[in-house]
């Protein structure tokens, strides 16, 4: 008789044989149903023999874990810099020889770019410690419990001191991902629309059991070495290193010499796109020497001795079945192309704009053509063209409508303008579309409203406007189809809580004309409240820096508008604060009354941050270039235009790295030329 412990570890080591059999060599020796019956067995052990250990059964589920928590990195996780094709490919690399000031031939590692989700697991004296997601590259998701769960991802290393970072991506294979949809077809559940997508929900689920009912996967490319325990000199060394610890490294991953050889790799990987096991939308490029990584650096967002080449998006032909239009927020028309299915660039594309009938026009598209599909990106798909045979009959010319499909009233086309807007204020689409962006998380960030509850809400009568939304009866909304105690509660208590939102929010969800989120800002930090700006007179609204006569004129007309009027009040009747917080506990007012203008990447801040950085110490940060602006912060990858024109203008230019000390002393002592 073999003892429970005895049986344990076999059963560990045949899994652990056959995982790395099945996800790094991709060679599995048994069936599928088999290695199931082992991991079934498994888990039934440890059930009823603890003593045993439960050291395996995270890969199988994981008790519930709580909301996920930030994760600071240790070193940043960045973002790659992105090539389209050979010409810029050859540029990069003359580049990367002028940095390095030398003449010999340089050594590349060029690899898939494997589209996934970034993650950093973390080893300390070979056990498993945390998972991270990529984040914003300087803080990411603890995700360690549903890392766990992922087959291929090895909860010891053969490594007894030291610390490593191991960054990767997690993905769904494409066979992987048809069984995955499969199951959710089966199971009345919602189909994902791509791999990428797929693993990303899949991965970020505050429920390891669910991740582990996923079939993920992890991809290696990058150990960063914490403690320097290691001794390795390339990159190449460091993919053996993975591999050997028992990690999926890319098998296609090839050492080239000299910049030719490193082009014609990365086109074929172009060629060979779709032999892969993974859905790839690109070729990455990396030196291959440590040392001269180093000697090379980063940006704040990138390295500059790695890049990647994107592929070209992909374009398929499908049938145009008909045309239709759809009302947005504001009430534009918008054309777009409802497709027989065909699938492009990896998920499957049914609709397309066609942006406006001015495109319509141009690209001559008619019911029942054949039609050049693109996703623009790799993101939105669009109508390219038609494809015309000479001799075939087609459809009459589309016409665009002359009244709203929605609400029936006037469409009409603005003078100057190529859209076509819905000129009727209480059409039922325009006033869901405002409520979804109301609670949208850029505006209000209202949690579960979107827009299929807020549809729900406009159908059964309890919403008219956004106001509303803060009137709700949590009971009558737990009597709804879909709801119940819980959710109504949740909802009602995210709506609660809204109502202490900053104005600048509020000022961006109520969707005033040309008012953007700078702005939203600038007119909160100067008046303070509502009331306040919608009692300025035009004139005082005019001379904000940033704002000019358009947008006053926008925030004007708005705050006299009698709808606006009555609904403003009833948000005021129903609690909500409509003031900006924090402006008598305000920094020093270093930047008092002065424009800085924000250019590039600043190290340690978001674009949106580093606006808020200048306001909070009473400055403005337009976004644009003018004779008031104090002072141009030019960061990593400025737009031309603006240092251009601050040139011309002789307004100062200061390097993103002074940004701390001009927000500190409202001075700074480096200038760019």
């Amino acid at each position: 008789m073999t003892s429970p412990a005895t049986r344990a570890a076999e059963l560990r080591e045949l899994i652990s044989r056959h995982s790395r059999a099945y996800f790094v060599h991709d060679d599995p020796v048994i069936p599928d149903a088999d290695y199931d019956a082992l991991v079934s067995e498994l888990r039934e052990l440890e059930r009823r023999h603890p003593e045993v250990g439960a050291s395996e059964r995270a890969r199988v589920g994981a008790p519930a874990s709580a909301v996920f928590s930030p994760v600071r990195h240790a070193e940043a996780m960045l973002s790659l810099d992105n090539v389209f094709d050979v010409d810029e490919l050859r540029s990069w690399s003359e580049r990367v020889e002028r940095g390095l000031d030398t003449a010999s031939t340089l050594t590349f590692v060029v690899e898939p770019k494997i589209d996934g989700l970034a993650l950093s697991i973390t080893y300390r004296g070979g056990q498993l410690v945390q998972a991270a997601t990529r984040g914003d590259g300087r803080v990411g998701e603890d995700v360690t419990d549903n890392v766990r769960t992922i087959a291929n991802v090895p909860h010891r290393l053969s490594m007894t001191t030291g610390a490593v970072e191991i960054r990767g991506e997690v993905f769904l294979a494409k066979a992987d991902f048809e069984r995955l949809n499969e199951a959710q077809r089966a199971a009345g559940a919602r189909v994902f629309a791509n791999p990428r997508n797929a693993a990303a929900g899949s991965l970020r689920q505050k429920d390891p059991a669910v991740s582990a009912s996923r079939p993920l996967s992890f991809l290696a490319y990058q150990l960063v070495d914490l403690d320097h325990t290691l001794s390795l000199t390339t990159h190449h060394q460091t993919l053996a290193q993975l591999a050997s610890w028992g990690f999926l490294v890319a098998p296609e991953a090839h050492v080239v010499e000299g910049v030719s050889d490193m082009l014609a790799r990365s086109s074929w990987f172009e060629r060979h796109r779709h032999d892969f096991s993974y859905e790839i939308d690109g070729a990455v490029i990396k030196v291959d020497d440590l040392s001269r990584r180093a000697s090379l650096g980063s940006t704040s967002r990138a390295p500059r001795w790695a890049i990647a080449r994107k592929f070209p998006p992909e374009e398929r032909t499908t049938r145009l079945l008909r045309i239709e239009v759809s009302i947005g927020r504001t009430g534009r028309a918008t054309p777009y192309a409802v497709l027989e299915p065909v699938l492009v660039a990896g998920s499957r594309v049914a609709m397309a704009t066609l942006h406006n009938a001015d495109q319509v026009r141009e690209k001559d598209v008619r019911p029942g053509d054949l039609v050049i599909v693109r996703k623009a990106g790799d993101v939105i798909p669009e109508v390219v063209g038609a494809v015309v045979v000479d001799g075939e009959a087609r459809a009459p010319a589309w016409r665009f409508p002359l009244t709203c499909p929605e609400c029936g009233g006037a469409l009409r086309r603005r003078e100057d303008e190529s859209d076509t807007y819905c000129i009727n204020p209480a059409c039922p689409a325009q006033q869901m579309q405002k409520i979804v962006h109301f609670a949208s998380r850029g505006a209000l960030d209202i949690e579960g409203l979107g827009e299929q509850r807020v549809a729900q809400l406009l159908n059964e009568g309890l919403l008219r406007d956004v106001a509303d939304l803060f009137t709700l009866d949590r009971e009558v909304v737990a009597r709804l189809e879909g709801f119940g105690e819980l959710s109504a509660t949740a909802l009602v208590g995210a709506i609660d809580a809204a109502k202490s939102a900053p104005l600048s929010r509020i000022l961006i969800g109520l969707g005033i004309r040309h008012v953007g989120p700078v702005a939203a800002r600038e007119l909160a930090r100067r008046f303070g409240t509502y009331d306040a700006m919608a009692r300025a007179p035009l004139e005082e609204l005019e001379s904000l820096e940033g704002i000019g006569p358009i947008i006053a004129q926008a925030v004007y007309e708005y705050a006299r508008d009698d709808e606006s009027r009555q609904r403003m009040a009833q948000m005021s009747q129903a609690g909500v604060a409509m003031s900006e917080p924090g402006l008598d506990e305000a920094p020093d007012a270093t930047l008092a009354g002065r424009a800085v203008v924000i250019t590039g990447a600043i190290e340690g801040y978001s674009r949106e941050a580093a606006v808020a950085a200048v306001v909070s110490r009473g400055g403005s940060s337009p976004g644009s270039v003018s004779a008031k602006t104090f002072c141009v912060v030019v960061g990593d990858a400025p737009g031309a235009s603006k240092v251009d024109k601050a040139r011309r203008a002789g307004v100062p230019m200061i390097p993103g790295p002074a940004f701390e000390e001009l927000l500190a002393t409202g001075t700074w002592s480096a200038t760019l030329e």
